[in-house]
């Protein structure tokens, strides 16, 4: 591979802005021993969250959020896929419900079609709803549009599974597999001025090096730098080179100009290899420092943009799957207070 000319860097950092610095909680529900829905919204406004993820469009939360000052995303599950890409009349029933009967007294600014929709192919449902993706993501817009609703953006959620790359970032390339779903789903992001959105653990790629990959790194420290051999790019987190070889994959579909954002993103405070509140805090602090930049940042291939980005997760969540871990990534413990102090504002972290 050669160095890419300038010019391509170039079109790398090009991207058509999105105002708000504000941070987002994902609001994930999966346990036995969680606060009311009333108390957590008000647990998020006391965190100073700015926006909030849920994994569905419950209308309890919907009518709570309603007034108040954040940002809501809200999600078409994975199962309701389908039957919407092949029914308009059922897109527009679900706008009906979950956005009209709300917006915008609830400040819904993003729907997300699925959760991670990409990562799942072992059946014949798995790939129907991989196919299915982004014309439920159309039939979503075109009842939006009916209803002359033009500022709620439609996306979709996708795990760092979706890379065959990533290291170098300037290597990043999607698996071969998913690009002809890739590709249609970046010609919706474009078209649409919406947001490729990802969910990015540094945590796990560093918990699965430990000795290759340095701890500050991986907390967004900024001790430590790299060069990218090929771009020449320099990094100083291991967040920013995993954002990137996602931006590099896009360029190199063609599709440079579409904006990213983070969906998820945390470090668990127990159950793990250095999963302690120590690193949780140093993590979510550093992450809230860097997102909440005035003027923004970026990354090192796309600087200057302002990435929506969502800490998972509000709770601890006893009745998730997985290793111990997977219960821990919690900002609060489930009787409501703080797991360790964090100011999601970024107000704490300016100097």
């Amino acid at each position: 591979m050669t160095i890419l000319p300038l010019t391509f860097l170039y079109l790398l950092t090009f991207s058509r802005a999105i105002s708000s610095t504000k941070i987002g909680v994902n609001f994930g529900r999966v346990g036995n021993n969680l606060p009311s829905p009333s108390r957590s919204i008000e647990l998020l406004q006391t965190l100073k969250a700015g926006r909030v993820k849920l994994y569905d469009a419950d209308p309890e939360i919907l009518r709570l959020l309603s007034g108040t000052k954040l940002e809501v995303m809200i999600m078409v599950t994975n199962d309701e896929i389908s039957a919407i890409a092949r029914n308009q009349e059922l897109a527009n029933q679900w706008v009906f419900e979950h956005v009209i009967n709300h917006y915008p007294e609830t400040m819904i600014r993003f729907i997300l079609v699925g959760n991670e929709v990409l990562s799942f192919s072992s059946t014949d449902q798995d790939r129907q709803i991989m196919d299915d993706l982004v014309p439920a993501m159309q039939r979503i817009r075109d009842a939006l549009t009916t209803e002359g609703i033009s500022s709620i953006q439609i996306s979709t959620p996708l795990a760092m599974d979706i890379m065959e790359n990533t290291f170098p970032p300037s290597s990043g390339q999607f698996r071969g597999e998913i690009v002809h779903e890739i590709v249609p789903l970046l010609e919706f992001l474009r078209e649409s001025n919406s947001v490729f959105f990802v969910d990015v653990y540094p945590y796990f790629s560093w918990a699965d090096n430990p000795t290759s990959i340095n701890l500050d790194y991986a907390l967004l420290g900024g001790h430590q730098i790299y060069m990218d051999p090929m771009s020449g790019l320099t990094y100083t987190n291991l967040l920013d080179q995993m954002l990137d070889s996602v931006v590099f994959a896009m360029a190199k579909l063609g599709y440079n100009d579409v904006k990213i954002g983070v969906a998820e993103t945390g470090w668990p405070h127990e159950g793990g290899i250095g999963a302690n509140r120590e690193n949780a805090a140093m993590y979510n602090r550093n992450i809230v420092r860097k997102m909440t930049m005035v003027p923004p940042k970026g990354t090192p291939a796309k600087t200057g943009i302002v990435i929506p980005t969502y800490i998972f997760s509000l709770y601890d969540e006893n009745e998730k799957f997985g290793p111990e871990s997977e219960r821990h990534w919690g900002l609060l413990h489930p009787d409501g207070s703080p797991v360790y102090e964090v100011d999601l504002s970024g107000k704490a972290y300016k100097s």
